[in-house]
């Protein structure tokens, strides 16, 4: 199938396997009875994921023996086809069908359910070689279990948009009816897969979205030409110098310190009195699941709109490299070698989470590449932004009080953020230049 961007610039028509995918995601607003479906479906996929892991467990602990996904998968066809023939005996005996919920459950649903668990088992491995703290799969909850997905549109599910991708509504195998979804999709394509998430939405049994892969020809309207280089802080989110000259300081709105009181007060409330599954107990733990999802989303947001505006902006966008993971990595130490300003350390890595480098990173890059810009990142290793002049080029070791750039050879005097900024942008612009 051939598909074509729908945006006024000229898109070459590609076929689907080319395409790029993006992920377009609409909330669902399911009836009652449509709600109950969606329910099973996800308590028999919450299942299937937690027999997927105790089989590969005890099959090595037992046997010393693994078990593959095509073994799962072989395994699933004959469960499936063994309680259709018992729920084939019961009806013909007159029995009431014991199997009966699970006989409709589609396979290549079921094949994605098992597909994660192996995804599960992969990493757990991975980091086991790579000598990480393992971190084994766990067993899933009825409330940690995320939701379970479709691999083949058509085959289980079936999307209808409406008009300009505006809304739709959604088939389900195993559901009646056409569940109704609301959103819009900012760019239109064919639809690949799909994953019904349940996330915490103030319901009692939380709300239903639609997160689908969708093959499309993204494109972004680019209005300006420049060169930008910025340096993430947590005084300024971003401080960017810009090619003509100038600097912009995105202000950090420090999320989580509006939201932490809140948090935390809920958190009391629910550790007075843990283990009780009262309706109280019950109704903080939607309130917290609420507050922390609310929290994630306004970061998400900031992350699209700054993200956005770059990419419309500039054609070359530079950032500082960030591995994050070395950055907040925990100064608390061992019984044996304690570390030193641990509550400190703490506090800077709440700090610097709470800016959602990664998730902004990802968002600058894609979207640089759909308005055919690009975005290059400077290893501070090799570079040293903060320490080197962007005037003279001279390289003074500054500590992280300093927060002023006064260089003693050249007389520039910046903030050090300004200062590892212009420096990035130097770097960039002689990247370009070469």
């Amino acid at each position: 199938m051939l598909v074509q961007n729908d945006n006024s610039a000229p898109a070459q028509v590609l076929a689907v396997t080319e395409l790029p995918r993006r992920r377009v995601t609409y909330k669902l607003y399911p009836t009652k009875a449509q709600r109950a479906q969606l329910e099973r479906l996800h308590a028999f996929h919450k299942d299937l994921y937690n027999a997927a892991l105790q089989e590969r467990a005890d099959a090595w602990r037992l046997k010393q023996e693994s078990v593959s996904f095509a073994d799962q998968c072989k395994s699933l066809t004959i469960f499936r086809r063994d309680i259709q023939r018992i729920d084939i005996e019961a009806t013909a005996a007159g029995a009431e069908r014991a199997y009966a919920p699970w006989v409709g459950i589609n396979a290549q649903s079921a094949q994605v359910t098992l597909k994660r668990a192996d995804l599960a088992f992969q990493h757990f491995f991975r980091r086991v070689k790579a000598g990480e703290t393992p971190g084994y799969p766990r067993f899933k909850s009825h409330d940690r279990f995320p939701g379970f997905g479709f691999k083949t549109h058509g085959d289980g599910f079936r999307f209808e948009p409406g008009l300009g991708w505006k809304h739709g509504r959604l088939r389900v195998s195993g559901v009646p009816g056409t569940i109704e979804a609301r959103g819009q999709a900012r760019t239109p394509g064919q639809v690949v897969c799909c994953d019904l998430q349940r996330k915490a939405d103030g319901n009692e049994n939380g709300g239903w979205f639609l997160s689908l892969v969708v093959a499309c020809a993204p494109y972004r309207e680019r209005t300006g030409e420049g060169i930008v280089a910025g340096d993430p802080g947590i005084e300024t989110l971003l401080t960017l110098a810009h090619e003509g000259g100038g600097f912009t300081e995105i202000e950090n709105d420090r999320l989580w310190a509006e939201e932490a009181e809140a948090i935390k007060a809920t958190s009391r409330a629910l550790s007075r009195r843990p283990g009780r599954r009262s309706n109280r107990m019950k109704s903080k733990l939607r309130s917290l699941r609420r507050q922390l999802r609310s929290l994630a989303n306004r970061r998400k947001n900031r992350a699209h709109q700054l993200s956005a505006r770059l990419a419309a902006e500039n054609r070359v966008i530079a950032l500082e490299q960030m591995a994050l993971k070395n950055l907040t990595a925990s100064a608390k130490g061992t019984s044996e070698a304690p570390g030193i300003n641990v509550q400190q350390k703490a506090g800077l890595n709440r700090e610097l989470l709470d800016l959602g480098l990664s998730q902004l990173y990802s968002m600058v890059a894609y979207k640089a590449e759909e308005a055919d810009g690009r975005l290059i990142l400077i290893d501070p290793k090799t570079h040293k932004p903060s320490q080197t002049c962007p005037g003279c080029g001279a390289v003074h070791k500054k500590t992280l009080s300093q927060r002023w750039h006064r260089c003693p050879d050249c007389g520039l005097i910046l903030t050090r953020d300004q200062a590892s900024a212009l420096y990035l942008l130097r770097i960039v612009q002689q990247t370009i230049a070469d």
